[in-house]
């Protein structure tokens, strides 16, 4: 079967077009824009990918290997309505469908079981660190993970596995198309209010995510804000034991959250004490865009809501103390107008913020953009003490070597896509 991946670039569906290829399907596919995904699909063997939604440029693909399937992101529809690859698929007859359904073909022809990983935030963290835990015990495992990862692929079929780790995402109510033998919350704080518009809706699908799953496991505070309880298939774990701090040695209290899930979940699965899976993550190395060091003191994160900017600027306070430097991007102006209030004392504590402009997709085209001034003018005084504007130039790597150079800590909030500010700091600081 030749499956076409549209908007190939992006983290979750360049995962699962490297499990495709593994798992023996013809892939090809296409971004609209060029990025890091696209040399790293190339290096694991997918080499048959283009920039540009042309329709000649899929027509071409399709002359000379007939498209059976083809797979598009949640967001396609948003970013290009007018997208001519799906008039051509429409008008050629080609099976289209978004991600979840061929994930689901995967999990019915190979026949395994999902241990879904969800939450607004620690979902990519907490999906590696199980993957990463099954890897040292040595127990066959296929995985996706939304963020490159040292220690394999970030999307891996083992023809001898009997698992799927998955990081289900909410957005677009996309992790409601499964119902997975094992289901990891890791976080709950309301978000993407373009499909939810209000926390009711975004709790009531988490609701409903748990009920779908065989076995699922949240910490007690989440259970809370749902409204559920403990059951015969929901287990509570308390996010306020003591033991997470003083057992968990990695850096970030977040992390130390994250693989205190990680073990509890999976302890019964794996049928080990849950102390010896906390001595294997106890060893887990990271990944990519979560707090990564990229140069000397210079430390990049995909944190862009409230709760996960707060988690990485502990992390860095962790290490650091007081001399943390933030250049922050936003990721969407959407969003920005969402979080603007909870973003005004956010970086109140840091050393220097510096506001660059916001990584753009999906807007509404209503909203007012919030450029880096009209970000500043939100921010409190207290913050608006050590905040400047900057751009993606010369002078702003001059500014930052200047700070790590000092021994500042020096962590960039950014969107991991082409064009962002977490690529040109690769380029630059490579």
């Amino acid at each position: 079967m030749h499956v076409y991946f549209s908007g190939i670039g992006g983290t979750g569906i360049s995962a699962l077009a490297v499990i495709a290829k593994q798992a023996g399907y013809d892939v090809s596919g296409s971004d609209a824009r060029n990025s890091q995904y696209l040399d790293y699909l190339r290096q694991k063997g997918v080499t048959d990918t283009h920039v540009g939604l042309a329709r000649e440029q899929i027509a071409e693909v399709h002359s000379k290997n007939p498209i059976d399937w083809y797979v598009y992101g949640s967001a396609q529809p948003l970013d290009f309505p007018d997208n001519p690859e799906f008039v051509f698929c429409q008008e050629n007859g080609i099976k289209m469908s978004k991600r979840d359904e061929f994930v689901s073909e995967i999990l019915n022809q190979k026949k395994l079981k999902m241990i879904a990983v969800a939450g607004t935030h620690g979902k990519t963290t907490t999906t590696a660190m199980a993957v990463w835990l099954f890897k040292q015990l040595g127990v066959p495992v296929s995985y996706s993970v939304g963020a490159k990862i040292s220690f394999g692929d970030m999307g891996n079929f083992d023809p001898a596995s009997q698992y799927f780790i998955y990081e289900a995402d909410e957005f677009d109510r996309n992790f409601l198309s499964f119902y997975p033998e094992v289901s990891l919350i890791t976080g709950i704080d309301w978000d993407h209010p373009d499909i939810y518009p209000s926390r009711e809706e975004y709790y009531a699908a988490f609701r409903q995510f748990l009920g779908q799953g065989k076995l699922s496991y949240t910490w007690q505070d989440d259970a809370k804000r749902l409204g559920v309880q403990a059951s015969d298939s929901l287990e509570l774990i308390d996010e306020h034991d003591s033991e997470i701090d003083s057992n968990v040695h990695l850096s970030g209290h977040v992390n130390r959250q994250d693989a205190w899930l990680v073990a509890s979940s999976l302890a019964k699965l794996l049928d080990k004490p849950r102390e010896e899976l906390i001595e294997a993550l106890n060893k887990f190395p990271g990944l990519s865009r979560r707090f990564e060091q990229l140069a000397p003191n210079l430390y990049t994160d995909y944190a862009h809501t409230p709760a996960k900017i707060r988690g990485a600027l502990q992390a860095a306070h962790e290490v650091a103390g007081d001399n943390v430097v933030v250049v922050y991007e936003g990721l969407h102006n959407t969003r920005q107008h969402f979080i603007k209030d909870e973003l005004a004392a956010l970086f109140d504590g840091v050393k220097q913020l510096y506001v660059v402009p916001s990584y753009l997709a999906r807007e509404n085209p209503n909203l007012e953009l919030l450029t880096p001034d009209k970000l500043l003018n939100l921010l409190s005084n207290l913050s608006r003490e050590h905040a400047a504007t900057a751009q993606l130039n010369d002078d702003l790597a001059a500014k930052i070597r200047e700070h790590t150079d000092q021994g500042d800590l020096v962590l960039a909030l950014s969107a991991g896509s082409g064009n962002s500010l977490d690529e040109w700091l690769r380029e630059q600081f490579k």
